[in-house]
């Protein structure tokens, strides 16, 4: 797992937020795909900091849930 990545790296990169988040947003989190990775992020701070794992971390997380 990386926390270093800034926003800036990953403001380029598609977001999609759950369905169930609701039109007022709530507390969610936005997920991205990228080259081999997954980029994680909090909804309610796009300009904050970014967790990225690997595609494999985060299939065995959405299984596990």
């Amino acid at each position: 797992m990386n926390t270093a990545e800034s926003s800036a790296v990953a403001s380029g990169l598609a977001w999609f937020k759950s369905s169930y988040s609701g039109a007022e947003g709530g507390d969610c989190v936005e997920v991205a795909a990228g080259t081999g990775t997954v980029h994680i992020r909090d909804s309610k701070a796009v300009a904050g900091p970014v967790i990225r794992v690997s595609r494999g971390a985060w299939a065995g997380f959405v299984e596990q849930a």
